[in-house]
């Protein structure tokens, strides 16, 4: 079968790989039909790692996809050949304590795809966890599908923040995670979601939706804006969602007095944390690393009318030219937000 193999840093392409084979107890054999590229398979190309993750073996790329199964394995009754399926690409070890209480995206021995040394599904098959692998409804096409990891993001971070039903959120940062998240908290209860960003074409992508004000952040400063809207008071959830330093600075002031701030984007170096502001406002915090026990409720809330996944998907490749892709995913053009392969 058919894979994109990263080899090392800057040298990747599809070649020929061994078959899956038939799935083991509690498995499934899927054909991948789309595939979202995310920042991190960029990073291990132009890079060669992210973090204490190194390339030091070829790596098949990917971990945004769906498909339809082909095969189930021993035990596996709720899914059947011809299911249209999305799959969470991280699985934890069953008997860790991390899963035992409820936290198994922070399970150090999670097999999550496309994170070295494991494989990712930019591959015509996989094979999976059936227990990790969800149907899609008929309303959701492959592209959503795809989309509802970077969804699940923004999911439980919309969780972690508790939002409470008229809570005003504010979202630092306009990327595919923070328009997830801003979609997310929406859904969640949230009256009115203000996103910044200091690139005008990606806010205006989400011109029109409901209960979305978007804030030009090379015109206008995020906290002012809300607080003139709130009669002074502010956000009551604050998600940070671009991981960059300068964003730090004011971030611990710019939740209302009680309010919370959620930390979705991850800095490449340690970030000053003003402690002082933040507790003599009584503001907590809260982090965010993958997602846990949201993958379904994504899948349900994308399938409803609270929210459109489609309109976010930018540009879908060939298999053939899935290093186009990557390229066109450098490019780092304003307003694209999510890149797919369909095989």
């Amino acid at each position: 079968m058919r894979a994109l193999m990263l080899h090392e840093k800057n040298r990747m392409s599809i070649e020929e790989v061994e078959p899956v084979g038939s799935p083991g107890p509690g498995e499934v054999r899927i054909a991948m039909h789309t595939v979202g590229i995310c920042a991190s398979d960029v990073h291990y190309w132009t890079d060669g790692k992210i973090g204490p993750f190194v390339v030091e073996a070829p790596m098949i790329l990917g971990h945004e996809g769906a498909g339809t199964v082909l095969e189930v394995g021993e035990g596996v009754t709720y899914l059947a050949p011809g299911d249209r399926v999305a799959m969470e690409p991280g699985v934890p070890d069953p008997t860790s304590r991390a899963v035992k209480e409820g936290n198994y995206n922070v399970d150090p021995g999670v097999q999550f795809w496309a994170t070295p040394p494991v494989h990712g599904c930019l591959a015509d098959e996989v094979l999976h966890s059936a227990a990790y692998t969800y149907k899609l409804p008929d309303s959701l096409s492959f592209a959503e599908g795809a989309l509802i990891e970077p969804f699940a993001v923004g999911m439980y971070a919309a969780t972690k923040a508790e939002i409470s039903p008229g809570d005003v959120a504010a979202v630092v940062g306009a990327g595919t995670i923070g328009i997830m998240t801003a979609l997310a908290a929406r859904a969640g209860g949230a009256s009115t979601v203000y996103i910044s960003d200091v690139l005008p074409q990606k806010l205006a992508l989400l011109d029109g939706l409901e209960g979305i004000v978007t804030v030009d952040a090379t015109k206008e400063d995020l906290g002012q804006r809300v607080r003139e809207a709130t009669g002074g008071w502010g956000p009551q959830v604050v998600f940070e969602a671009t991981g960059a330093a300068p964003a730090y600075k004011d971030l611990w002031s710019l939740p209302a007095p009680g309010g919370r701030i959620v930390l979705v984007g991850m800095p490449v170096d340690p970030v000053p944390f003003d402690i002082a502001t933040a507790q003599s406002r009584g503001v907590s915090l809260e982090t965010v690393f993958r997602y846990a026990n949201v993958y379904q409720k994504a899948i349900d809330l994308a399938a409803s009318d609270a929210v459109d996944l489609s309109r976010f998907v930018s540009e879908t490749f060939a298999f053939d030219d899935s290093v186009g892709a990557f390229e066109r995913f450098l490019e780092g053009r304003p307003t694209d937000v999510k890149i797919q392969i369909a095989l």
